[in-house]
C-alpha cells in the first residue's frame, strides 16, 4: 500500500528539512575568485550601465561582453545589503532552492519519494565543489526546472509549461549566457527521438527501393505489346510493397509493446515542442549585451582558455571515485537488469556522460539532470522487485512522527560533521587573496602610474579593491577571440611558466610592479634580479617594484 496524502505531506516536510540541512552544511563561507569581480561588475553596471568595455584592467580598450550581467547586478545589491555575510546567506538559500527543486522534480518524474530523497541528497553532496556564489548555481536551478517542464510538456503540451520554458531561456540568456546554448541541448533528445521515429516509421528506404524498381520496369517497356505486362508487373510490385510494409508494421508494433531494452515511442507533442524551441531562441535577442548569447560559447571554444583552466579539462576517473561510481551503477543498471530505457533518455544520458568525459565542469550537469533520469529508472527497477514492499514500509516509517524526527536527527549529525570543518572559515582567505598586500598598494603606490603584473587566481580580488589588473579569472576577456586579437592570456601563461623572456614582455606591456605568490616560479627569479626591488612581503605574497 502506497503512502496516503497525509503521509506524503509529512514525508515531503522531512525531506525538505533534511535537504536544507545538507545544502546549508556544504555551502562554502570562503568566497571564490569569480565572486569578487561579480560584485564589482554589478556595481559598475548600476553606476554606468553596460557599454561593452572593460573598466577594470589597465589594458586600454578591451571589449567586454558582460556575459552574466543580471547575476552581477543581483549579487551587488545583495552585497550592499549584507556585505559578504549577505553573499554567503544568498549562496545557502540558492543551494537550498536547488536541492528542493531537484527533490520535487524527482518526485514528479519518478513517483517515488524515498528514492527521490536519496538521489537528491547524493546529488547535492557530489555537487559541493560547484556550490558557490557564481552564476552557475542559479542556472542549475533553471536547468532542473527545464527538465521538469520538458517532461510535463511532452506528456501534455500545456501553455504553462511552454511559457515557463520561454521564461527560463530568457533568464539564462541574461543571467549566464555562456551556458545558454546548453538550454537547447536539453531539447535535442526529444526532437532527435521524434525524427528518428518518424524516419523509422516511414520505411522510406523500402519505399524508395520499390519506386526505383517500378521505374526500371516502366523504362524497360518497348512498344505497345509490353505495355500491359509492365502495368501488371508494376501492380504486383505495389502489392508486394503493401504486404512487406504490413509485415514490418506488425513486427514493429510487437517490438514496441515488449521492447528488449530501448523503448521507442511516437509522441506527437514533440512537434509543438519544436515551436517552443524556436520561441526560446528568440529570447537571446532580449538582452542588453547584443548578440553575446549567440556568439559567446563559440568564441570561447575557439580559444585556448578552456585548455588551461582546470575545471574545463577532461575528467580523470581514478581521481574522481564518486563520478566513477555513478557511471558504474548506471551502466550496470542498463546492462544487467531488465530495465528498459526510453530512446530520448538514452540520448540524454549518453550526451551528458560524453560532456562529463570532455570537461570536469560538465559533471555538474550530469549530477543535476542525469540523476533525475537515473532515479526514474532505479525507482522503476525497485518497484518491479521484491523490494517494493520494503520501500513502502521505509517510506511510511519516515512519514511517521518518530521516524521523521529520527531521520532529521541523523541528517543533522551528518550536516554538522560537514559544517564543523568550515565554521571558522573567513569570507576572504588571506592565503589565497592578497588582502594585506592590497592594503599596502592602496596606501603606498600611485595607481594612476602603476601597471601591475599579477596572477590569474587573485586578479579578481585586486579589481574588487579598485586596483587595475593585468589579468583576472574572466579568462575570455583576455583571449584574442574577445580582446581585438590581443593574446594576453597566453602571455600570462608564458610569463608565469617561464616559457618566454619575461623582461621583453614586461617592456612590451610597460609593467612597473609585480605581485606574486611566494611560491610562484617567477618569484624565485625576481628575488635575485637586481632590476627588481622587493617593497612588500608577507607569508603568502610578495610585491616588486621594477626599476
Amino acid at each position: 500500500m502506497e503512502l496516503t496524502k497525509k503521509q506524503k505531506i509529512i514525508f515531503n516536510i522531512v525531506s525538505a528539512i533534511s535537504i536544507i540541512i545538507i545544502c546549508f552544511a556544504i555551502s562554502p563561507k570562503t568566497m571564490q575568485n569569480d565572486t569578487y569581480y561579480t560584485v564589482k561588475i554589478g556595481e559598475h553596471i548600476l553606476e554606468n550601465g553596460i557599454n561593452m568595455l572593460d573598466p577594470f584592467s589597465w589594458h586600454e580598450g578591451l571589449p567586454y561582453t558582460f556575459p552574466h550581467w543580471m547575476y552581477d547586478v543581483t549579487m551587488n545589491l545583495i552585497y550592499k545589503i549584507g556585505n559578504w555575510s549577505g553573499i554567503y546567506i544568498s549562496t545557502c538559500i540558492f543551494a537550498c532552492i536547488l536541492g528542493l527543486v531537484m527533490y520535487f522534480t524527482n518526485v514528479k518524474i519518478s513517483k517515488n519519494n524515498l528514492t527521490s530523497l536519496i538521489f537528491t541528497l547524493i546529488s547535492i553532496y557530489l555537487l559541493k565543489d560547484f556550490i558557490a556564489a557564481r552564476a552557475q548555481l542559479i542556472t542549475f536551478i533553471l536547468f532542473a526546472l527545464e527538465v521538469f517542464c520538458l517532461e510535463k510538456f511532452v506528456e501534455k503540451p500545456k501553455k504553462i509549461y511552454a511559457t515557463a520554458l520561454i521564461l527560463i531561456s530568457l533568464l539564462i540568456a541574461n543571467l549566464h549566457c555562456a551556458v545558454w546554448p546548453f538550454f537547447f541541448c536539453l531539447f535535442m533528445p526529444y526532437i532527435v527521438e521524434y525524427l528518428f521515429v518518424a524516419y523509422y516509421d516511414s520505411d522510406i528506404a523500402i519505399r524508395i527501393f520499390s519506386l526505383i524498381k517500378r521505374i526500371k520496369i516502366k523504362m524497360s517497356c518497348r512498344g505497345q505489346a509490353c505495355l500491359g505486362d509492365s502495368k501488371k508487373m508494376i501492380q504486383q510490385e505495389k502489392d508486394t510493397l503493401k504486404q512487406t510494409l504490413a509485415k514490418i508494421k506488425e513486427k514493429r508494433d510487437k517490438e514496441r509493446q515488449d521492447p528488449y531494452k530501448i523503448v521507442i515511442q511516437k509522441n506527437k507533442n514533440i512537434k509543438y515542442l519544436i515551436i517552443v524551441l524556436v520561441l526560446c531562441v528568440l529570447m537571446g535577442f532580449l538582452t542588453p549585451i547584443k548578440d553575446t548569447p549567440f556568439t559567446y560559447l563559440v568564441k570561447t571554444m575557439q580559444g585556448n582558455t578552456t585548455q588551461n583552466i582546470n575545471e574545463h579539462l577532461p575528467i580523470v576517473f581514478w581521481e574522481n571515485q564518486p563520478m566513477l561510481c555513478v557511471y558504474a551503477i548506471l551502466i550496470a543498471l542498463l546492462m544487467f537488469t531488465k530495465t528498459k530505457i526510453k530512446l530520448r533518455d538514452l540520448f540524454m544520458l549518453g550526451g551528458l556522460m560524453l560532456l562529463t568525459i570532455i570537461s570536469k565542469r560538465q559533471s555538474s550537469m550530469l549530477l543535476v539532470i542525469g540523476l533525475l533520469i537515473f532515479n526514474k529508472y532505479v525507482s522503476e527497477f525497485l518497484q518491479n522487485t521484491n523490494l517494493k514492499r520494503t520501500i513502502n514500509n521505509i517510506s511510511k516509517t519516515i512519514a511517521s512522527f518518530i521516524g521523521g524526527i529520527l531521520v532529521i536527527c541523523i541528517i543533522g549529525l551528518i550536516g554538522f560533521n560537514l559544517y564543523k570543518d568550515k565554521k571558522d572559515d573567513q569570507y576572504i582567505s588571506k592565503s589565497t587573496y592578497p588582502v594585506e598586500a592590497c592594503n599596502f598598494i592602496l596606501q603606498n603606490i600611485d595607481l594612476k602610474k602603476a601597471r601591475f603584473f599579477n596572477e590569474y587566481n587573485y586578479g579578481s580580488y585586486m579589481l574588487y579593491r579598485n586596483i587595475p589588473v593585468f589579468i583576472d579569472s574572466r579568462a575570455d576577456l583576455y583571449a584574442p577571440e574577445f580582446s581585438n586579437d590581443k593574446d594576453i592570456f597566453s602571455d600570462f601563461l608564458n610569463i608565469s611558466n617561464m616559457g618566454t623572456n619575461y623582461e621583453d614582455k614586461f617592456d612590451e606591456y610597460g609593467i612597473t610592479h609585480v605581485i606574486l605568490y611566494q611560491d610562484a616560479k617567477l618569484n624565485y627569479v625576481l628575488e635575485v634580479n637586481d632590476k627588481y626591488n622587493q617593497i612588500y612581503s608577507d607569508s603568502y605574497f610578495v610585491i616588486y617594484e621594477r626599476n
